[in-house]
């Protein structure tokens, strides 16, 4: 499927619509997650959005994947299974801000990535800035120890990082997937495939949950679909370096949504560590051949 090129400021509006909805959704999984544990809590949901995300695949004409496409959808949708199990365990251990601020790496990672897999050019810009990013993380993690959060925190913050690399693969992986499906493909298959994957473990995990909870999962599933749809549709119409800049508008959402739903203070050197992750990846990505990204990636 040929990239149609819209303009700019349209694909970047609607990105940012696109983790703006996620970001709701990471609160809501959260709370599932601390009430029915991250298995229970993201195959629910996963469950229900494929049903939301099949309505838009047959409103759209029940479009067929293409070989390629397909494999793509499966790839994606393996690399997802493990990356939300990996970040929703962490995020019920450490709070929003700190966990959104750790994934930071992740379009990073994505540029070395493809000059790994893709003999992409990355010059000393990018291994600066990697390195930079790494005393962010640093200091995130100082702070983390100083504010004596206890092992459950490291070790949420460590399930994050490694989810942040499966995400950084991920990015790879959907700018490709943009340019050969559909995004209403893209919604219902990558839903069903994470749904299949966790089915797989349903007899030894899998429980009902409460009534009250419920209307949590429906909304949590509705807003996942929708913001992967956008990002489906804005990363098909854009550049990835420039669009991934969105992705730092999470950190106030979940700054905000921590403080306001449970309680969470954000850490001056989480915002610090944050500010230097940041700064990092707006360095690497000034460079117009590098603003290209893994690939022509990701959502």
């Amino acid at each position: 499927m040929s990239t149609r090129h819209l303009a700019p400021a349209a694909a970047f509006a609607v990105a940012a619509a696109g983790i703006g909805l996620f970001s709701v959704m990471d609160a809501f999984m959260k709370s599932l997650v601390l009430g029915l544990g991250v298995y229970n809590a993201l195959v629910w949901r996963t469950g229900l959005s494929t049903l939301f995300g099949g309505a838009a695949w047959v409103v759209a004409g029940r479009p067929q994947p293409s070989a390629r496409a397909l494999r793509l959808h499966l790839a994606r949708g393996a690399i997802t299974a493990a990356m939300a199990l990996l970040f929703f365990w962490g995020l019920a251990r450490v709070p929003m801000a700190q966990a959104i601020s750790l994934a930071y790496i992740a379009p990073l990672l994505a540029l070395l990535l493809g000059a790994l897999f893709l003999k992409e050019r990355v010059g000393r810009r990018v291994v600066t800035a990697s390195l930079i990013a790494t005393a962010g993380v640093g200091v995130i993690l100082t702070g983390q120890q100083r504010a004596a959060m206890g092992p459950q925190a490291f070790e949420g913050a460590v399930a994050i990082l490694a989810s942040a690399v499966l995400y950084a693969v991920n990015l790879v992986v959907a700018r490709l997937q943009s340019q050969a499906a559909r995004p209403a493909e893209i919604a219902f298959l990558q839903s069903a495939i994470v749904t299949a994957i966790l089915a797989c473990a349903a007899p030894w995990l899998a429980h009902l949950p409460p009534a009250g909870e419920w209307w949590k999962i429906a909304i949590a599933a509705a807003l996942g679909t929708s913001s992967l749809f956008l990002l489906a549709w804005a990363y098909a119409h854009g550049e990835t370096g420039y669009l991934a800049t969105t992705e730092y508008t999470s950190f106030v959402y979940a700054a905000a949504l921590g403080w306001l739903v449970f309680g969470e203070r954000v850490q001056p050197t989480t915002l610090l560590g944050a500010a230097i992750i940041v700064a990092a990846c707006l360095y690497a990505a000034r460079r117009r051949d590098l603003a290209r990204s893994p690939i022509e990636q990701a959502a």
